[in-house]
């Protein structure tokens, strides 16, 4: 039974109680038709949705499902909204993280080429740099040497590691392993590649030292770093 026939049906029975009321009311000779009367007037003024013509209650079910699709259309806009935010910022994040990358990628690989640069300019200078050798040497006059031969900014790192292996005596000798001079080189012998007076000239040595270090670990501080961790280098 559709929503009119049941408001339909409810509109008749009160009609077919206030009508009964009516013929009891007379036939007792009752004032209770002036009650009655008062009813009747109050269900004539009452409306009911089947008082409604039909085409009204289809404008009436159609604003509510209208009202229906617009929440319904106002939530999926704003689920939408959150997403596409959301999207937004993981991609801002990503394009960070990689500008942030590419910076640091560039930073290190200038950093590398200026500490090649320095190297090859060190090597150059002590290859060109000669030293008038001396009969004696104080750690005084060792030290002036290497800060000459050795770039300034790798000077700390050459003299931690000379002070561990020698003390900056460039006659030092292991007994044991028989490596020579300012850096221990084994076997001493190796130094002649830089000067046939490797035993005696610390100048020799410490071109050497420089020139092994940085082949070997890319500068003096990599090598100290290196001996840190292993009390060898």
């Amino acid at each position: 039974m559709s929503r009119i026939s049941v408001r339909g049906f409810a509109v008749a029975s009160a009609t077919a109680v206030t009508t009964v009321g009516a013929v009891v009311g007379v036939a007792a000779g009752s004032p209770a038709a002036a009650s009655n009367d008062n009813f009747e007037a109050t269900a004539a003024d009452t409306t009911l949705l089947a008082d409604i013509p039909a085409g009204q209650q289809a404008q009436v079910q159609t604003a509510s499902l209208t009202q229906q699709a617009d929440a319904q259309s106002a939530q999926a806009s704003a689920a939408a909204k959150k997403s596409a935010e959301e999207a937004a910022r993981v991609r801002a994040a990503e394009d960070a993280k990689s500008k942030k990358d590419a910076a640091d990628k560039d930073k290190a690989d200038k950093d590398a080429k200026a500490r090649d640069l320095e190297t090859q300019a060190a090597s150059r200078s002590a290859a060109r740099t000669d030293f008038a050798v001396k009969s004696s040497y104080s750690i005084a006059d060792v030290q002036a040497l290497a800060r000459q031969i050795v770039p300034s900014g790798q000077f700390q790192c050459f003299s931690n590691i000379v002070n561990n292996e020698s003390s900056w005596n460039f006659q030092a000798t292991n007994s044991g392993s028989g490596a020579y001079g300012l850096v221990q080189a084994l076997p001493g012998n190796k130094m002649a590649s830089a000067g046939d007076d490797w035993q005696t000239n610390p100048a020799t040595q410490i071109k050497w030292g420089l020139g092994y270090m940085n082949e070997r670990y890319g500068s003096p501080c990599g090598a100290w770093s290196f001996w840190q961790a292993h009390s060898w280098y």
